[in-house]
């Protein structure tokens, strides 16, 4: 039996990834929910190959792999992330990572990359495949929606990386039910006063339904503009300008949830919300009619600029029910 390590922060993840293992493939499974317990796993030899997710706590997958070297520790790495930027592939080779894989795994792809690499025998015609028993995972509501939304936004952080010529740094999405006024309290204590704009669009398909939201720091304005190589004259140039960033990160990003989800969102146009003003308003403007809203917070930050994006995802509380299902569906 092959010593096979998934390392991977989503229970989620896990599941998806264990189930498009080959059934032929005789592998002893250990789990690991982040890069420390990989490295403690591969240590113990329970990791002579390994398949890596990237962003994690603790440690990511970066990190696992550059410890893996200086350390001399033999494993034959895979990463499987949602984090498809051309530059995380290249940096994740250079470290050692034999393949890359996009989340989630299909098993095709993931049987290809293993006889590829030699990791898998062929199976002879005729010789069926024998399956092991795959460990059980119960996946929460909130551990699958981050997954998912980690999914999605790193498409759109691939766009935008090919599109302004940079890399983007990923965290690990949050998901929160909030009542909005306790949304309206948690930003404007992690803003801490700042002036912000904001760039929102709205939603809808199949029962789901929501705002996503931009916020752009006006400390970073300059930053911005420097990025996409303009020069705004006042603040409707600067609006264009918001206006044109936020069509790249909230259609890729919609577009990457609808993909899994199997749906397909109605999108109204961008529109600005507000110039210059607090958090606390630019919510009031755009969120009054809501009592609840589960929101996905994902930033966004841009490696060697001082420049980073805030996106949330506002899915309306009548979404919830429907928005269950079909991640339900996702984990069954």
């Amino acid at each position: 039996m092959i010593p096979l390590l998934v390392c991977d922060d989503s229970t989620m993840a896990r599941k998806q990834l264990i189930r498009a293992l080959p059934a032929e493939w005789p592998v002893r499974i250990t789990q690991a929910s982040h890069g420390e317990e990989a490295l403690d796993a591969i240590r113990q030899g329970l990791g002579r190959v390994v398949l890596l997710d990237l962003t994690m706590p603790v440690m990511d997958g970066y990190q696992v792999l550059a410890q893996l070297r200086a350390e001399g520790l033999t494993a034959q790495v895979v990463v499987v992330s949602g984090d498809v930027q051309d530059e995380a592939q290249r940096r994740v080779r250079e470290l050692g990572a034999l393949a890359f894989i996009r989340k989630p795994a299909d098993p095709e792809e993931l049987r290809a990359t293993l006889l590829g690499l030699g990791l898998l025998a062929p199976v002879p015609a005729g010789v069926p495949a024998t399956p092991g028993p795959l460990p059980e995972l119960k996946v929460n509501f909130r551990d699958a929606l981050r997954e998912v939304s980690n999914v999605a936004m790193g498409r759109a952080a691939a766009l935008l990386a090919r599109v302004l010529g940079v890399f983007v740094r990923l965290p690990i999405p949050n998901v929160s039910l909030f009542e909005v006024s306790e949304l309206q309290m948690a930003l404007a204590d992690a803003q801490r006063g700042e002036r912000l704009s904001a760039v929102c669009q709205g939603f809808i398909g199949e029962g789901i339904a929501g705002e996503a939201l931009l916020l752009f720091h006006d400390t970073e304005s300059a930053e911005v503009a420097r990025l996409m190589d303009v020069t705004p004259q006042g603040d409707t140039d600067q609006a264009e300008m918001l206006l044109d960033l936020a069509g790249i990160l909230i259609g890729a990003c919609l577009a990457g949830f609808a993909e899994q989800l199997d749906i397909r969102f109605s999108q109204s146009h961008p529109r600005l919300l507000g110039q210059h003003s607090s958090v606390e308003r630019l919510l009031n403007l755009n969120t009054r009619r809501w009592h609840k809203t589960l929101a996905v917070e994902i930033s966004y930050e841009i490696e060697d600029r001082e420049l980073h994006f805030d996106l949330l995802l506002l899915f309306t509380e009548s979404s919830v029910a429907r928005l269950t299902q079909k991640i339900h569906y996702l984990m069954d």
